[in-house]
């Protein structure tokens, strides 16, 4: 190569440095001059939306749900605008939204054999708003459970407990306690009681003492949804209640032969009566009883309380004036047959007889709830037959409660 070509080539070299070195500052600096390119170009991307991610309980299409299952509408991600459950009558069912505003517990049982629908609004993290729906159905039950609240509406004596009877066995105490759980006494003026169950099929609330007269009594029984034995569950809430009337106390002395009235402390007659004569099926029940109901006219028949016609001690006959105290048999009625006998000597198969006249008297003067003390006898009226829950020591009935502690 000549000197004159490697001249040149030395030039071509450094002049190529030197723009490679231009083009290395030009990406690492911010341009002194507005790039000419379009602005589209320089923009940012926009983040994607971040929807809100919702889980019902029970999943969408369940079918054959215990009514004992919670609904739960939780968002694991964002949270929970609005949550509506609804039953195929309309009906909505009560929940609440916990503090985060993530999750929505329902607060009540489920109704059986029914179909829900829940709709959910929901917001993302990022505020981008959701929607969901689900829908399930709950079980059929083999067997539909009733109950009734007894003498709703009804003015009743002081003795009287709420009584929430079942037409069956509630099956265990498992059942039971979420039986009590849910059931609810107010009264006015406040008094301190306790519930109990007589047996499997009542569940009773009476006050520590008798009512003061007066008391206003609200039950609240709202036991959709509660099992109370296999394949048996309950289909509707109940409500009711009632008053207290005078207080309405007798005092029957059955070695005395005498029954005394009083109203609100007050003798108001002493009544001769004959009790039942001795014996392990006519001797009249020793112990704290309430009248049961009013009837003014029953056929009395042994062989409803076990002793069949044909046997020893069988009867059948028309009676007046009659005051249920035991479902075993037991009533204060007349007995035109035994005024002989009345005050003097104790006759009949287990009732209270009174003359017609005393009889009548008794009848109109009373009322569902009206205490009859009866003293006197070896017989002893056990709590289960009749309204017994004046059988025990309050210490003692609170132990009758499926709730108490072992």
């Amino acid at each position: 190569m000549s000197p004159q070509h490697r001249r040149f080539s030395r030039r071509l070299v450094g002049m190529l440095a030197a723009v490679t070195l231009l083009g290395a500052c030009t990406s690492t600096a911010p341009s002194a001059k507005p790039s000419s390119a379009p602005s589209s170009s320089r923009a940012k991307p926009s983040p994607s939306p971040t929807p809100p991610v919702v889980e019902v309980t029970p999943s969408d299409q369940s079918a054959d749900v215990a009514p004992s299952t919670p609904v739960v509408v939780k968002a694991s991600v964002g949270t929970l605008a609005a949550v509506t459950v609804k039953d195929d009558k309309g009906a909505a069912l009560d929940g609440a939204l916990d503090s985060a505003g993530t999750t929505w517990t329902s607060k009540k049982f489920l109704r059986p054999a029914a179909s829900y629908a829940v709709d959910i609004e929901a917001k993302g993290p990022d505020g981008t708003k959701g929607s969901v729906t689900s829908s399930f159905t709950t079980l059929k039950p083999t067997i539909t459970a009733t109950y009734g609240i007894n003498y709703s509406g009804a003015t009743v004596g002081v003795g009287m407990p709420v009584a929430i009877q079942f037409d069956s066995a509630v099956a265990t105490k498992e059942m039971r306690a979420q039986v009590e759980k849910l059931v609810t006494v107010t009264t006015e003026p406040a008094v301190e009681g306790s519930w109990g169950w007589l047996d499997n099929r009542q569940l009773m609330w009476r006050p520590k003492d008798f009512w003061a007269p007066g008391t206003k009594v609200t039950v609240n029984a709202p036991l959709t949804g509660v099992q109370t034995g296999e394949g048996k569950w309950v289909a509707n809430d109940t409500n009711g209640g009632f008053t207290i009337g005078d207080a309405n106390i007798s005092y029957i002395d059955i070695p005395g032969h005498t029954m005394t009235v009083t109203k609100n402390g007050q003798t108001m007659r002493t009544i001769p009566v004959s009790n039942g004569q001795p014996g392990p099926q006519t001797e009249t029940r020793s112990g704290t009883k309430v009248i049961i109901e009013r009837k003014a006219d029953i056929t009395m028949d042994s062989a409803t309380v076990g002793i069949p016609e044909g046997s020893p001690g069988y009867y059948k006959v028309d009676t007046k004036w009659n005051l249920r105290v035991t479902w075993t048999g037991e009533f204060l009625h007349s007995a035109p047959w035994s005024v002989g006998a009345q005050g003097s000597d104790n006759v009949s198969h287990g009732c209270t007889n009174m003359s017609p006249e005393n009889a009548e008297w008794m009848f109109n003067f009373s009322k569902a709830g009206d205490v009859v003390q009866v003293s006197g006898s070896g017989r002893q009226f056990l709590p289960s037959e009749g309204i017994g829950v004046w059988q025990y020591s309050f210490d003692d009935w609170k132990k009758q409660s499926a709730l108490a502690a072992v």
